[in-house]
């Protein structure tokens, strides 16, 4: 457990000089960001942020999948949402048929 809290505290402090040195953070702004942006303003410690990475990392799977169901819900509640998704996928993929 502390190797691997270590290890999670090097790659969120590698995430951090990484975010520090970007010219433009659209590209970088994942949850990891968030949660060191929040570090940041004060509303989350060093150790908050540390605890939420090492938690999305080991829960992962279980998180995934309830993830994904609330994510298909909301879908399924929103057309026009679900619409505009189905557009940009047509933009990015074209005309060619999609596969898993």
């Amino acid at each position: 457990s502390k190797d691997l809290k270590g290890a999670m505290e090097i790659l969120i402090e590698q995430k951090r000089q990484k975010l520090s040195t970007v010219d433009k953070l659209d590209d970088h702004m994942d949850f990891a960001s968030q949660l060191i942006f929040a570090q940041n303003r004060g509303d989350l410690t060093a150790e908050n942020v540390n605890q939420c990475v090492l938690e999305m990392m080991i829960a992962a799977p279980d998180t995934l999948s309830v993830t994904l169901f609330f994510m298909l819900v909301l879908i399924a509640e929103h057309p026009t949402v679900e619409e505009e998704m189905i557009r940009e996928i047509e933009t990015v993929t074209g005309k060619k048929e999609l596969s898993s």
